[in-house]
């Protein structure tokens, strides 16, 4: 039970520092690493996948809220979604693969959705940048605890 209290865990923390919420996994996965009592391949693909997850629910947002962007609540600062729209319209969906990226890579995701990004695009691109960010965290873990 504690297993999956933990898998389950990691997947939320996860799923909420991808969204809009001012959360971060890095240091849950770290810590359950640390602990030498979990699979490291699912502790990956459940980091990944909740924070892929929390990254569509902002693919999502952008889609629906973009005439929205001027409200005091908009999740995404005003600044941040212009940045965040010269660069996507720049570089295009590869941007996406710096999605992992602390507020930058949120407010990316956002754009994608107001942008009107295919869905299965985004969500292989935002998988291949988030897994890419838990395994060299994972590795430099399992570096430094070595």
């Amino acid at each position: 039970m504690i297993d999956i209290s933990a898998y389950l865990g990691l997947f939320l923390t996860a799923l909420g520092a991808a969204s809009v919420l001012p959360m971060q996994s890095e240091p849950v996965l770290v810590g359950l690493i640390l602990t030498g009592e979990f699979s490291l391949p699912m502790l990956l693909a459940v980091a990944s996948v909740g924070n892929t997850l929390g990254s569509i629910l902002n693919w999502f947002l952008g889609r629906g809220i973009e005439r929205f962007r001027d409200r005091r609540w908009f999740p995404v600062s005003g600044k941040a979604l212009e940045h965040s729209s010269r660069w996507y319209r720049k570089y295009g969906k590869w941007s996406l693969l710096l999605s992992w990226m602390p507020l930058f890579g949120d407010a990316l995701t956002v754009v994608a959705g107001v942008l009107r990004e295919p869905l299965l695009t985004f969500t292989i691109l935002v998988f291949i940048a988030k897994t890419g960010r838990y395994l060299v965290l994972t590795f430099a873990t399992l570096k430094l605890m070595s």
